[in-house]
């Protein structure tokens, strides 16, 4: 058996408990193996709960290592580090819990907090730059730690009280279709749940990032006065709160 081969066997027996890889590896030493896999299994358990802290809360112990352990039986890990492992975890829920949307936004405003508090740094725009733009051509670069979502469950809410320590409301439907964004401002990970004219206008900037076309797209929705003066609030509250970090003339 060649090394490559071994590995792979050791590989199949952690993963899948593949009795053949077993018996290629040590037909012999199947309790030491079933520690090796015990130890693997736990491991990645722990790995969920340190990245899902909210989410163990809200679910309870029973239920989500139940959720884990299919998560770790269907996903093995994929990447160089195990801090990438609980990428897939919300498409987990998703199939086990159909039913519970406000869970799989948990699960996912979780994950994207995680992933903006290790996004690039970025420096925000100071006064004297914003006083130099050429506004007719202005292009508004966003923060990389921003990450956005639709929302139809008050999971914004839940993960705030759960995050607090405070009492937790009951899930619920929104109203009207919402939407989550998070992001890092400094060293400090935020959550904001905005309405659909800001998500929309996000989605847009993604798309063209030039503010003339933000305001050409307010207007034609809300009419002149009020698209502009929408514009100039959403842009005053992203840079503000460190969700535009750039703009550029030209």
């Amino acid at each position: 058996m060649t090394l490559a081969e071994l590995q792979r066997d050791f590989r199949d027996w952690l993963t899948t408990a593949s009795a053949d890889a077993s018996q290629r590896l040590d037909p012999r030493s199947s309790f030491g193996m079933t520690v090796y896999q015990n130890n693997y299994r736990a491991q990645l358990v722990s790995v969920l709960e340190a990245s899902y802290p909210q989410l163990h809360a809200r679910l309870g112990s029973e239920l989500f290592l139940d959720a884990a352990i299919t998560h770790i039986d269907r996903h093995p890990p994929h990447a160089w580090t195990l801090d990438a492992y609980g990428a897939d975890f919300e498409a987990t829920l998703r199939a086990m819990l159909p039913h519970n949307p406000d869970v799989h936004e948990l699960a996912w405003i979780e994950w994207s907090l995680s992933e903006s508090f290790v996004a690039p740094d970025a420096a925000g725009v100071s006064p004297e730059q914003l006083a130099q733009i050429d506004w007719d051509t202005a292009r508004l670069q966003f923060s990389p730690s921003l990450r956005h979502r639709p929302a139809i469950t008050n999971a914004a809410a839940l993960w705030s009280a759960l995050q607090q320590d405070v009492e937790v409301p009951e899930s619920e439907m929104l109203d009207a279709p919402r939407a989550l964004i998070t992001w890092r401002q400094g060293y400090t990970c935020q959550l904001k749940q905005v309405d659909t004219d800001e998500y929309a206008a996000l989605q847009s900037l993604h798309h063209d990032n030039r503010f003339a076309s933000l305001c050409d797209e307010l207007v034609a929705r809300l009419g002149e006065d009020t698209g502009v003066t929408r514009a100039g609030e959403l842009l005053a509250s992203w840079i503000g709160a460190g969700v535009v970090t750039g703009v550029t003339s030209g």
